[in-house]
């Protein structure tokens, strides 16, 4: 780059600053190192991994917790393919993020490029859009484009690939490089004043209402905005993000009053398998649901589905949307018969037996155990983000209230993420981040407590060691008996010393009163941290009470 010219490549680098997208999560490749020699000079933070996938769940993790757009830069080819895999996750989770992948030159594309593919084409499914560059003056408005439709609506992962050519470009300084702060804001699709006044009428004749807000109001961005909708509507504001669904851990007793529901609002919640697609005996056959989406596939789905039990649809972003229903139920005076407080005490009902149940013997500790010692390392540390992994073990401590202190695995269901969730939750904030995660999961990404070392990112992983692939051995438990059972086994893997010899602090803990001290001088270190429990092995919890 001189005075009045620069590379593809520097345009690149310096739109991401001057927009304050400075985090970079990245694993280095041939076609993208115009961009990290652009970065010299830059306010740009590149947090270099070792594996594509990670990237993205860390702009994943950046994104929930921070509310701004993560970013991830990975290589073409092989690269591009490692990092396409982790975009489920953030589709899902409503993680606005951009991946930028390097790319084989427009010059040589249909001529064997080195690392040739059809990129665009496989981040399609996954992705909210998904582009390859064709222009090194545009490569900026095309960063921009993409920042805003990751932000814009439902929030969502968004890709564009970079030509290596186009990145090598040298091209004049001239102003129309340079796109404008406002090119990078998302478009709002507030809630019109009408669908508000329809949807509180709707509200305001239901004896047993519950509005469901989708992944994205559940993330730190949003706030306090459901306790305000739940307090200014008087109905229950249950936010949804878990694989789990209506079983989710987080929501104790839920389904039992989902099930007695005479209006479901679907705020941003899409119409799917979580609410078990709304049909009996899971909601009740007689129940009329409003849906407010930015999404108008998703709002045909409930019209498709529920046909005139839909009694109002509107399009709306979500969070604009709940302040509209905000500002019009705030006035209105709704007698809920006690239903809020009946809603409120399922949802926090975990079963008494928690409180002092224990692994027998020599069979390690068990998950609520784990559970009671963490919650208690937790009220210590109010600040802290609880990164909550896939699998049994993962959805014991999501009985753990959290709101806006934590990222879980979402909706897609994926494993293997918690690792980089947490490294990617404590570059988002700087505050203490505990992690929870099976043996199988924490081998996917590992290697990343290299990337914690190098960055300075310490971060505590309690991984819950039943040397098996324990959600699947339950199934075989489950459906085809314990002589049936194979194929799932581990190796009591010391995960701690593993961690040690990266460089990090490790402990081994077969008792459950050895864990909140573990924890404790974990953090303390200073170190990326792992704490390797010898854990029971039981299936995850489905909370229902006693009838």
């Amino acid at each position: 780059m001189t005075a009045n010219r620069l590379r593809g490549a520097d345009l690149v680098a310096q739109v991401l600053d001057r927009a304050g997208l400075t985090t970079i999560f990245t694993l280095s490749g041939n076609h993208i190192m115009p961009v990290f020699d652009a970065a010299i000079g830059t306010g740009l933070r590149l947090i270099h991994v070792r594996h594509e996938a990670a990237a993205v769940h860390m702009a994943d993790a950046y994104a929930r917790l921070t509310g701004r757009c993560g970013i991830a830069l990975v290589t073409g080819g092989a690269g591009h393919t490692n990092a396409v895999a982790a975009l489920p996750t953030a589709l899902a989770a409503e993680a606005p993020l951009v991946l930028l992948s390097g790319h084989a030159g427009l010059g040589e594309l249909g001529r064997g490029a080195f690392q040739e593919l059809e990129q665009a084409d496989m981040a399609v499914p996954v992705t909210k859009a998904s582009w390859t560059a064709r222009s090194a003056a545009t490569l900026g408005h095309e960063i921009a484009e993409a920042v805003r439709i990751a932000l814009t609506g439902r929030p969502g992962p968004v890709h564009l690939s970079l030509p290596a050519d186009l990145l090598d470009e040298m091209l004049d300084d001239e102003p129309r490089l340079w796109p404008e702060e406002a090119a990078f804001r998302p478009v709002a699709q507030p809630l019109d004043p009408a669908d508000a006044e329809s949807v509180a009428a709707e509200i305001m004749r239901a004896e047993r209402p519950l509005i469901l807000a989708g992944p994205s109001l559940c993330h730190a961005a949003a706030g306090d905005v459901l306790a305000r909708l739940a307090r200014a509507s008087g109905v229950p504001s249950i936010g949804m993000e878990s694989p789990r669904g209506i079983n989710d851990p987080c929501l104790g007793a839920f389904a039992e009053m989902l099930a007695r529901a005479d209006l479901i609002v679907l705020l941003g919640k899409p119409h799917d398998f979580t609410i078990r697609f709304g049909e009996p005996p899971f909601v009740d056959g007689g129940c009329r649901f409003v849906v407010v989406d930015p999404d108008p596939d998703l709002i045909e789905r409930v019209a498709r589905e529920k046909g005139d039990r839909l009694t109002v649809r509107a399009a709306a972003d979500s969070a604009p949307a709940a302040e509209a229903l905000i500002g019009r139920m705030n006035p209105l005076i709704r007698d809920d018969g006690g239903w809020c407080e009946e809603v409120e005490a399922a949802v926090r009902y975990r079963p008494p037996a928690w409180a002092t149940l224990a692994s027998p013997g020599q069979c390690g500790v068990h998950p609520a155990e784990l559970c009671r010692e963490l919650a208690i390392v937790l009220e210590r540390h109010p600040d802290a983000i609880l990164c909550c992994d896939g699998g049994e073990i993962g959805q014991w401590p999501q009985t753990i209230r959290r709101e806006g202190r934590r990222v879980i695995n979402g909706v897609a269901g994926s494993i293997g993420a918690g690792v980089p969730f947490a490294v990617g939750a404590r570059a988002a904030t700087g505050a203490p981040v505990i992690a929870v995660m099976g043996d199988g999961a924490f081998g996917f990404h590992l290697a990343e407590f290299d990337t914690a070392l190098r960055n300075g990112l310490p971060m505590v992983v309690v991984v819950g060691n039943d040397a098996t692939w324990n959600a699947e051995h339950q199934i075989q438990l489950r459906l085809y008996g314990p002589d049936r059972a194979h194929g799932c086994e581990l190796l009591p893997t010391r995960y701690d010393r593993v961690v040690e010899a990266f460089g990090g602090y490790g402990e081994h803990v077969t008792a459950a009163a050895e864990l909140g001290p573990a924890i404790e001088r974990a953090l303390a270190s200073g170190l990326p941290a792992c704490i390797n429990v010898v854990l029971e092995r039981v299936p995850a919890p489905v909370i229902r009470r006693p009838s």
